[in-house]
């Protein structure tokens, strides 16, 4: 009977995973210090707000997507990587995006709060502007090494 090993390269990846931990309980710590029912509060909402009510959106709009794709279903990643990447940097920069935060935004870090909106706009037109492109340039190629079809 084999003994289990532990699934550790070397030392120094060792050292650096124990670091990690002591980084990321350092974190928790110094976020859950200041109020930690508002925070864990957040926490559990978002999971929540995410497992009963994205999930479920997301998968329904993606269902559909494959769905009205029929035999062309390979193409749905051109639609689906940009929406997924501009959902996600909607998700993350929402606070400042919808301008909620902008007035304790500009004191923390001296920058001003203006303008996220609009460049998460541009960003996601460049994202599915991308997307397109690489699309276009894909078929135009698989056309050219295709051999022309006898009638």
């Amino acid at each position: 009977m084999t003994r289990p090993r532990l699934a550790v390269g070397s030392p120094f990846q060792l050292l650096l995973l124990a670091c990690s931990f002591a980084l990321a309980g350092y974190a928790g710590a110094r976020l859950l210090a200041g109020d930690w029912f508002g925070v864990a509060l957040w926490f559990v909402g978002a999971a929540l707000l995410h497992d009963l009510v994205l999930l479920p959106l997301y998968a329904v709009l993606d269902r559909a997507l494959v769905k009205t794709a029929g035999r062309r279903r390979a193409q749905v990643a051109y639609v689906r990587v940009p929406a997924a990447l501009s959902l996600l940097l909607l998700l993350v920069w929402f606070p400042l995006i919808s301008g909620r935060v902008a007035g304790r935004y500009a004191p923390a870090t001296g920058l001003s709060g203006d303008g996220f909106a609009a460049r998460w706009l541009l960003l996601t037109a460049a994202l599915f502007a991308g997307s397109a492109l690489l699309f276009v340039l894909r078929l135009r190629r698989a056309t050219k090494e295709r051999p022309p079809t006898a009638h």
